[in-house]
Parts: C-alpha cells; structure tokens; sequence
C-alpha cells in the first residue's frame, strides 16, 4: 500500500522573549495536529523565541531558559505526531540556529542552520555558529529534509539532503516583508525543486517585531514546481497537508490557494499589523498623534485606527497663528470620519511666552528656522505631556520623504514612539490614502467609508510654520524628489547615473548633502514599518560623522 504521511503546517505569531506564551501556541498547534491525524506538526524558525531576537539570543542564561521551554514541550508532546520547532541550541561555547525535531518524548534530531544570512535586516554571522551539512531525520513514513530559512536559498544544503535520501523538504523561516517579497521566495524555492526533484514545504511565521512583520505565505511545491497549498498571507492559520508516496516519489495533495492580494493592500497591511502589534507586545492600549489637516497625519490616524479601533486613538490639533481654517477644518473632518476622539490646544499663547523668555538671547538676530521649529517643539512637549499622563504611545508621522532630507524637527515632530510610515515615500503616500477611501477589509477596525477627503490628498503640502508657506518652497517637487530618492537611496546611484535621468545636478548635490546631514536625526527616530529592502535602520546603516560627497 502506497504510503500517506499528513504534516501540520503552524503559521502563527510569536512574541519575542514571551517563551511560555510561544510554547503555548506551540502546544496548541501540535494538539489541532494530533485531532487531524497528523504525523508531524511544523513550526517556523526560532519560534521558541520569536524572531528577530538580536543581541538577546546571546545571552546564555536566554538561551538555556529557551532550550528548557522545548524540553518542556518534547515532554508534553509525546503522545501523538512529532513536533517541529525552532529555537536555540547553546553546546559550550557554540551558539546555534537551530531546529528541534521531538517525537515519543525523545529527541530526533536537532538541525543546526548552515547558511548564515549576513544582508539587509539579518546579523546571524555575528549571533550564531555555522551548523554543519546533516542528513534527513525518518519520521518512521518518510524521511523529511530540513534546510532552515537562508540554507534554502542556496544549492548545496537541498542538495546535499536530496542525495542523503531526504523525500520531502520542510523548510521552516522567519522571512519578513518587503515588497515582492513573496515573488522572491516563490523563484527561490522553485528553483530548489527543480534542482532536487522534491517536493519542499516553505513555512513561514506572521507578526511584526519592531520594523519588520513576517507576512507568511506559507506554501507547499510539487516537484515541477508547481503550488499544491497556499496559506493567508499575515493571518493565523493551522493547516494540514497531505502526501501521498507515488511511483515517482511523494507528491502532496493539492489543498487551497489563498487568494494573494496586491501590493498596495499588502503595504496597508502592512503598516497595521505592524503598529498592531507594537502595541499589543509592548503592553500600550492606546494611540495619540498631533493631527494637522495634512495628509502623513491623516493617514497615520487611519493607519492607528485599522490597528487599534477608534476609540483607542486620540488626536491633538495645536494651531499657531499660521494654521488655516482649511487645516482646521480638514482634522475635524479626518476624526469625524474615522470617529476618532480630536482636542484643541492651540500653542500661540506658549510660542509667545518662548519667544519673550529668548528675546534677550536672540536679539539682534533676524527670525529663521529657529522660530518655525520652537513652533514644532511646543508641540512635541505637548503630546509628550499627554502621553505620559494617559499613558498613550505617540505616534510620529514623517513620511520617508521627509526622513531622508532631515524635513522634519528634532524633538518635535519627530517626537514619538513609532512612525507607521517611515518607509514610505510621499507620493506613495497619496496612493495610499486612495486606495484605503477606495476599500475596506475585515482586518481593519475603522469605518467602511471614505476616511481622507480629496481636499486633503490634493492640497499642497505644508508645514504652516511660517506665512503661506509650502513643502516645495525648500525641496522639489515630490515627483521629482521621490525619484531622486530612490535612485540615490534605494538604488545606490551616483549623481552622474542620477543627472544622466534628466535632474539638475546643483539638485541632485543638494539632496545628496541632506540625505547625508540628516543622519544624525535618522539614529534619534522611532522606529516603523519595513516596505522595502532599503528601510531606513537596519537595511541601510550610515555613519553619522561623515564627509565624502560623490564627487561626480
């Protein structure tokens, strides 16, 4: 009789350092296994633990209370299917990546991660040991091959496991989001078919932690490549798939495709479960931010208000003398539509009392930037202040634009503890705010109606610091400096590869030297959502005390 082994797949969310609380979802996952008949329930990679863990793994005494919750769960996990989790594996002096595989209440076996991924947002050659080149664990149905994450991104691992006698690859990651991300992976792992001629099981986790949110996807390839199974991208879901030994080999049974959404609904989400959850695993409740009438606060509010619900956020209006009454009425509108709560407290009578106390100090002096940006401080101070007194996280709302040319002001707007947008250019922002008007999910908690009115998306950008003053009249304009951007940023152009675009190079210098000067604020900023491969923190890291311009 042709043999049959069902595996329960786990795409869940841990929380970095809540070990009981992880090996709990672990314990229910392998439970729904065992209910279904299953012969393995699979784990991502360093679920134990959450993922990324830093610095933290490296700590010993964090290792070893981590290597005790797995022995806790092989324990409490021996009666039924084998159970596979990955978490650390401290042996002496050795630090290890690694993959748990328990069965019966013993040991099957621990693979140790061997391809070290050392780019973009991952540190592991710096964190962990090398593991050795190890063969496929037998499950007593089938003998299953595990490369770990990265160790499925290159040939030699599969490979190796294929020619061991590995007949199934399970791949277990912490893969986090950027855009077309999912594209990636689905080459990579097609490619590591084609070259095995097995079928390959890619499991991923879901949940933000920090910038980064892990948007699973989990799939299932038969050989050939083609999709036998494809979970919900950023959903839980416990799922079980079954194979079936063929004359050709295992072959998994074909289960459901999860519908894939565009990138634009991808990148919302994005930002909602990352500030979600930021909120959820730091312990904070509610939402406040400085509504301004412009668009990066309008949609922050929005964004905060899908994650938290309206009744969790709260928006500050604070005018000056220079506030319009469209601006006025624009965050009126904005918290009405999404049914936020809204408060005025204008900051005139403050920013006159500042100047008269600096009078004496600046006189002589011809007013500059200096006073604009006492007007943007007051208002840090502000919601600092209501902050710690409701004890609400403040929510900064500089669009990537901004964070790259330093447009924004220290200790004032900057002034918070997560900025859902940081990765986001402003032209993308408008889109965004489009296409959130335009549509509505069941993972978004506020309204199911147009949230930013066009007036808002439409009108120029401004600061309102000083008399009719507009965003372009210090920067180009945004369809011009979000190209600039990306090229010099994203892209890692030169000037001349920039000029050679058709961009004045006086322009192009200027924005270079701001990129550049703008460092320094950049490594005081809160954190925020990941979009992209070159997000500013961990993708893309800087020194701040630097000289060199491109010369070219």
């Amino acid at each position: 009789m042709a043999g049959r082994f069902r595996l329960t797949l786990a795409q869940m969310n841990p929380t970095v350092g809540d070990l009981a609380g992880n090996a709990a979802l672990a314990k229910r996952a392998w439970e729904d296994g065992k209910k279904a008949g299953a012969d393995m329930v699979a784990l991502p990679e360093m679920f134990i633990t959450g993922y990324q863990i830093q610095d933290l793994v490296m700590k010993p005494a964090f290792a070893r209370d981590a290597m005790a919750h797995i022995d806790a769960l092989r324990e409490a996990c021996s009666d039924g299917p084998a159970l596979g989790i990955g978490g650390p594996l401290l042996q002496g002096d050795n630090l290890y990546n690694a993959y748990h595989v328990m069965k019966g209440g013993r040991l099957v076996r621990q693979v140790l991660k061997h391809d070290l991924p050392n780019e973009t947002v991952f540190d592991e050659v710096r964190l962990y040991d090398k593991g050795p080149l190890s063969g496929p664990y037998d499950l007593g149905v089938v003998r299953v091959g595990t490369p770990i994450c990265e160790d499925a991104w290159h040939e030699e691992v599969p490979e190796a496991l294929e020619e061991s006698g590995a007949e199934i690859l399970l791949v277990p990651n912490g893969s986090p989001y950027y855009r077309g991300k999912f594209d990636t992976r689905l080459n990579e792992m097609v490619s590591r078919v084609v070259e095995t001629g097995l079928p390959l099981v890619y499991l991923n986790m879901i949940g933000g932690q920090d910038d980064q949110v892990f948007d699973g996807g989990t799939f299932v390839l038969n050989p050939g490549g083609e999709i036998a199974l494809r979970l919900p991208v950023f959903d839980e879901a416990i799922a079980h798939v079954d194979f079936e030994e063929t004359d050709d080999g295992w072959r998994a049974i074909p289960g459901d495709i999860a519908k894939f959404p565009n990138e634009w609904e991808q990148d919302y989400r994005v930002m909602v479960e990352a500030t979600r959850d930021y909120f959820r695993k730091t312990g904070f409740k509610q939402a406040l931010l400085g509504l301004s009438g412009g668009i990066d606060s309008a949609i922050v509010a929005t964004i905060a208000t899908d994650a938290l619900g309206p009744e969790n956020v709260h928006c500050v209006m604070m005018p000056s003398e220079y506030t319009s009454q469209a601006s006025l009425d624009d965050a009126s509108a904005v918290a009405n539509a999404l049914g936020c709560r809204l408060d005025t407290v204008p900051i005139s009578g403050a920013r006159g009392a500042m100047t008269e106390a600096l009078a004496p100090l600046f006189e002589g002096t011809e007013q500059d930037t200096t006073e604009e940006n006492i007007q943007s401080r007051l208002r840090g101070v502000i919601l600092m202040a209501l902050s710690n007194k409701f004890g609400a996280m403040l929510l900064t709302t500089g669009n990537k634009s901004e964070v790259a040319v330093g447009y924004a002001t220290i200790y004032g707007d900057m002034a918070g503890g997560y900025n859902p947008i940081k990765d986001m250019y402003k032209t993308r922002v408008f889109e965004t705010c489009r296409w959130r008007n335009a549509n509505h999910r069941d993972w978004m908690m506020g309204p199911e109606s147009e949230v930013i009115a066009p007036a808002i998306i439409d009108k120029p950008p401004t600061a309102e610091l000083r008399e009719d003053q507009k965003d372009s009249d210090s920067l180009p304009e945004y369809a011009d400096l979000d190209v600039i951007l990306t090229a010099l940023i994203d892209d890692e152009k030169s000037i001349a590869e920039v000029v050679a675009m058709g961009f004045d190079p006086a322009i192009v210098k200027k924005i270079e030297h701001l990129i550049y000067i703008a460092e320094y604020k950049r490594y005081q900023s809160a954190p925020g959502a990941r979009l992209t491969k070159r997000a500013f923190w961990l993708d893309r890291r800087y020194p701040i005390v630097n000289r060199w311009r491109d010369p070219s």
